[in-house]
């Protein structure tokens, strides 16, 4: 077996979006690179919103997702050590899939350092302290006595609402927001303070905004965003010497690299 010394970065899946047809298929093309990333694999980052919607009751967890649930578990059964930071869409994870998969769970930006690499992880939003709705929405959402109560709801009821809404929220706002500019993207400029902190992170990677880049900032630092596997099919590896930002799908399922 190949010496297991990659570690790979993916985010957005939002497996469970409308239409389902599609989000099922997306999901076999994930457990496809998936299988093909098992055989070298050290560690896999998943930075956010793997699930459209997630919530756990204390004896129910939203039915699907079984293939790439699957996938992982055996991932993790052979050693890969499995890391998912929760997202503003799956921010409801708790103790399920740390217990059945093993995986370890992540509610806020990390530093982590490989061989003589600083890298800053994270979903990616509220980095910006202006966005006060923004906070506020996250709040509730992460606020215990509100999900006692909305986990009183029944779960046909209550994912249903959580569908409405993201769907509802898709219409209004669009799923895509082009790139910005550096000087307008919060990523960009979250990277650009840290860096006054700590000049010595060397990489920033983050999700959320669905749009692969990989920006220079400061002398020697960059902020990868790591896109999404709705439309771009878009990862990064990191090989104890370098990172780079792939893509393993086009919109038809042709592999064009890996």
């Amino acid at each position: 077996m190949p010496e297991r010394k990659r570690i790979y970065f993916a985010s957005d899946l939002h497996l469970g979006m409308h239409p389902l047809e599609e989000s099922r298929e997306r999901e076999q093309h994930f457990v496809r690179w998936l299988e093909i990333i098992r055989k070298d694999a050290r560690e896999l980052w998943l930075l956010g919103d793997v699930f459209d919607y997630w919530f756990e009751y204390s004896k129910v967890v939203p039915r699907g997702f079984i293939r790439v649930l699957g996938k992982l578990a055996i991932l993790s059964d052979e050693g890969i050590k499995i890391h998912l930071f929760t997202g503003n869409h799956d921010i409801w994870v708790f103790d399920y899939l740390p217990s059945e998969i093993g995986l370890e769970v992540h509610r806020k930006p990390l530093l982590r350092q490989w061989n003589s690499h600083l890298f800053l992880l994270g979903h990616g939003d509220g980095l910006s302290g202006k966005d006060g709705g923004y906070k506020l929405l996250q709040w509730v959402f992460k606020n215990r006595v509100i999900q006692w109560f909305y986990a009183r709801l029944h779960p046909n009821t209550a994912t249903a609402f959580a569908q409405w809404w993201s769907k509802r929220s898709r219409i209004k706002k669009g799923l895509f927001i082009p790139f910005m500019g550096r000087d307008q993207e919060h990523q960009v400029q979250f990277a650009e303070k840290k860096l006054e902190e700590n000049p010595e992170i060397d990489y920033f990677i983050f999700g959320h905004r669905h749009i692969p880049y990989d920006i220079r900032v400061g002398e020697k630092s960059r902020v990868i965003c790591l896109g999404d596997w709705i439309e771009n099919f878009t990862y990064a590896v990191y090989d104890s010497q370098t990172l780079e930002l792939k893509k393993f799908l086009d919109q038809r399922g042709k592999i064009i690299t890996m």
